[in-house]
């Protein structure tokens, strides 16, 4: 029932999304929905939960982590990459809500206190001599995790990337650059 749901959600948005149209599309009576669930909105915050929970492991780990910023940095590249591969649906779904409810609303606030942990980790890593420190550390951060956000757009996990390669591209072009050494 949830991955109808947010294969709607994702197809024609949350609030254009009824309960009738996900019974339909899963060819039962809307009751039968509402025996699994009381709304829409707990199916709504049951899928970010699962984005936002896998998300948070991956920067909490980094954040608390020790040894070098950089290197936890880079890790948690790998692991953002690794979350949205396993969870797309669910990741995309998060990076298309706008705050209309008040479920949508304690994601973002979940998103924003992870962009902050990354932003400080970023900082971090400038400050111990591992990045850049004439470009900012918030702009380094946005853009990293902008390429990151952006592979729900074109990645299919059935195709000839596997995961673990795609985390490796990405972190080696964030980390490393596209100019040969």
């Amino acid at each position: 029932m949830l991955r109808a749901a947010v294969a709607l959600f994702i197809r024609k948005g949350y609030d254009a999304t009824s309960i009738d149209d996900i019974a339909k599309s899963l060819n039962v009576t809307k009751s039968a929905v509402y025996h699994h669930v009381s709304s829409k909105e707990q199916l709504l915050a049951e899928v970010l939960d699962e984005a936002l929970d896998e998300l948070d492991s991956a920067v909490d780990a980094a954040t608390r982590g020790t040894g070098p910023a950089s290197e936890r940095l880079r890790d948690v590249v790998r692991r953002s990459v690794e979350v949205l591969v396993a969870h797309q649906s669910a990741v995309t779904l998060l990076l298309r809500v706008h705050g209309n409810s008040d479920t949508e609303v304690a994601a973002l606030r979940r998103r924003r206190r992870i962009d902050r942990a990354l932003a400080s980790l970023v900082n971090e890593a400038v400050e111990e001599g591992a990045l850049r420190a004439d470009l900012d550390p918030d702009v380094l951060s946005r853009l990293l995790f902008g390429m990151v956000n952006s592979l729900v757009e074109w990645y299919r996990p059935n195709g000839e990337i596997s995961a673990d390669q795609l985390a490796s591209t990405v972190a080696a072009l964030a980390f490393d650059g596209l100019v040969r050494a």
